[in-house]
C-alpha cells in the first residue's frame, strides 16, 4: 500500500462528471494517462491522490524522474505561438486600430 506522499499532494488535481462512465473522474494534470473514478466529487479526488502515491513510489523505487508539480515550476513568461498568417494580420490591424502593441493586445485578449 501506497505511504501517504507529501508530494502528492502538490500536484493539480482536477474533478469532472463523466456522463459515459456515470461517476466522477479525477485526473492530474502532471500525469496526463492518470484517471480514478469515485461516486462523488471527494472519492474521486481522494482515489486519483493515492494513484498518485502508488506511481510517485513506484517511480522513486525504480530510480525514474519525478515530475516536478506545476506550482513549483518557474515560468519566464515567454511563450512562443505560430498561427496563421492571416490571424497574424487580423490580430495585428486590431492592435494597430487599438493603438497597443501586437503583445499588449494578444495579451489583453488571453487575459479575458
Amino acid at each position: 500500500m501506497a505511504k501517504e506522499n507529501k508530494l502528492a499532494k502538490e500536484y493539480s488535481y482536477s474533478v469532472t462528471w463523466s456522463e459515459k462512465d456515470r461517476a466522477f473522474v479525477g485526473r492530474v494534470a502532471e500525469f496526463s494517462s492518470l484517471a480514478a473514478h469515485g461516486r462523488t466529487q471527494e472519492k474521486a479526488l481522494v482515489e486519483i491522490r493515492t494513484v498518485v502515491e502508488y506511481v510517485l513510489d513506484d517511480l522513486r523505487e525504480s530510480g525514474e524522474p519525478i515530475p516536478e508539480p506545476l506550482g513549483r515550476r518557474a515560468y519566464s513568461g515567454r511563450l512562443n505561438v505560430r498561427l496563421s498568417k492571416d490571424l497574424h494580420r487580423r490580430l495585428a490591424l486590431e492592435s494597430s486600430a487599438q493603438g497597443v502593441s501586437l503583445n499588449n493586445w494578444i495579451n489583453a485578449k488571453l487575459a479575458r
